[in-house]
């Protein structure tokens, strides 16, 4: 019997999360051998029984907006319902909820003891830390593995065993608006921080509320100060992944922001500290923000507000950032009482075929997770404007998702990182830092 999709709450949106690893080469595969969906099992599990009817619990974040009604759930029920015709002896029934509860609602089921088969979320290492997912390992082939990018493949294991399945991701960008820079007599964008600087100085002189939009409020913090510290050469941590807030280039990155730009009023009249991404995207969308770091969705938004918009790869304390900030969100499988392992593997090699992969990523504006699908993007003329934010992806850097005090931490970011660059930046970095240590091994 046909299980109805549910969804809660209202359209939200999609954050990424993923470690300090930059991409590498990968092995190509998946997008052909993730279109057999066939009820084969992988890594010699026996295949399931046909006699056997399974329903498999999925849960998934909403990317759509409220305003132009393209929720999520459209793209699950017509995955799930063109899997089912194929594989009739397994029923999926997708719960599509915003953004603001899927974690939290992902969280109380599994506390309660009914965790979904599989999950969509923003982050699965506490989950794999305690036993609790079948690794990549189970769910596909090595070849099959082997199609995700290698950075990501990373960013999704503990201990060398991959348990999180890159599901989207993303690149970022340094924006401007090519009509205010013009006004101001402003020819290029900036590729050193010093010119930033001087940029903005030019755009406030010729009436710009906010010269440069920095967004270090609650809602993404962690994002805009990476991308500050990556200029500078740093980060959130070294090769070996261990936390380094403190290190001599993430304080150069925010004395430059507290002295060069907080500081001369270059930041418009608001507070940054308490300054929210929605609101700078907002700004900027209206006309009213010089530059500012952004996502392929903001590109696409700016093109839609007929915003003259140029884009440009980071700026840096000497020169073009080497590195740019890459998000991702993460798919999960569940171990249950009730062996599902064979109809799991079943529906992600359909959902991570290139053709249903392609679907998604086009509906909202996101980028690829594996090799076959990014060079199938990258030679697609349709994907003019993506490229650029493609071939960002091998200098990507992402949040160290892995490690289980990463949440901890994040949030400590959010919190604190704003008074950076109102007091002093190298008594806050060391007081994050004080902070990601005491999280360490908890």
């Amino acid at each position: 019997m046909r299980v109805q999709r549910r969804r809660l709450g209202e359209p939200g949106r999609g954050r990424g999360r993923g470690p300090g690893r930059r991409l590498g080469a990968a092995a190509a595969g998946i997008g052909t051998a993730l279109a057999l969906t066939a009820l084969s099992g992988c890594s010699g599990h026996t295949p399931l029984s046909k006699d056997k009817d399974v329903t498999l619990h999925v849960v998934a974040a909403d990317y759509g907006d409220a305003k132009t009604g393209n929720s999520s759930t459209g793209y699950w029920d017509s995955v799930a319902d063109a899997f089912e015709k194929d594989n009739p002896h397994i029923t999926v029934d997708v719960q599509v909820v915003d953004w603001d509860h899927v974690d939290d609602t992902v969280d109380s089921m599994v506390k309660a003891g009914k965790a979904p088969d599989i999950a969509q979320i923003g982050s699965y290492a506490d989950y794999a830390a305690k036993g609790l997912l079948y690794s990549a390992d189970d769910l596909f082939t090595i070849s099959q593995q082997a199609d995700f990018l290698s950075s990501l493949a990373a960013a999704g294991s503990v201990n060398r065993v991959q348990y999180g399945l890159p599901w989207v991701s993303s690149s970022r960008l340094f924006f401007y608006n090519k009509t205010l820079f013009a006004n101001a007599g402003i020819k290029k964008a900036p590729a050193t921080w010093d010119e930033l600087a001087k940029d903005a100085r030019k755009l406030k002189a010729d009436g710009v509320k906010e010269p440069y939009g920095l967004p270090l409020g609650t809602e993404e913090a962690q994002a805009e100060t990476l991308m500050w510290m990556l200029g500078a050469g740093g980060g959130y941590t070294d090769t070996v992944n261990d936390y380094t807030f403190d290190s001599a280039a993430n304080v150069t990155a925010f004395k430059f922001l507290k002295n060069d730009l907080v500081g001369k009023g270059l930041t418009g009249s608001g507070d940054p500290a308490t300054t929210n991404r929605r609101d700078v995207f907002a700004d900027f969308l209206a006309g009213k923000v010089g530059m500012l770091n952004g996502h392929p969705t903001l590109l696409a938004q700016a093109k839609a507000a007929h915003i003259d918009v140029g884009v440009a790869p980071l700026p840096g304390l000497k020169g073009p950032a080497n590195d740019t900030l890459g998000v991702a969100d993460w798919m999960m499988a569940f171990k249950q009482k009730d062996d599902h392992l064979d109809a799991d593997s079943a529906f992600l090699r359909y959902v991570y075929s290139a053709q249903n992969s392609r679907k998604f990523l086009d509906e909202y504006g996101l980028l690829p997770v594996t090799t076959s699908v990014l060079d199938q993007m990258q030679a697609d003329p349709k994907e003019a404007d993506m490229r650029q934010f493609l071939v960002q992806l091998p200098r990507a850097v992402f949040y160290p998702v892995n490690k289980t005090s990463w949440g901890p931490v994040s949030d400590q970011v959010k919190k604190t990182i704003g008074k950076a660059v109102h007091g002093d930046p190298a008594q806050v970095l060391n007081s994050l830092q004080r902070f990601a240590v005491s999280q360490t091994g908890k």
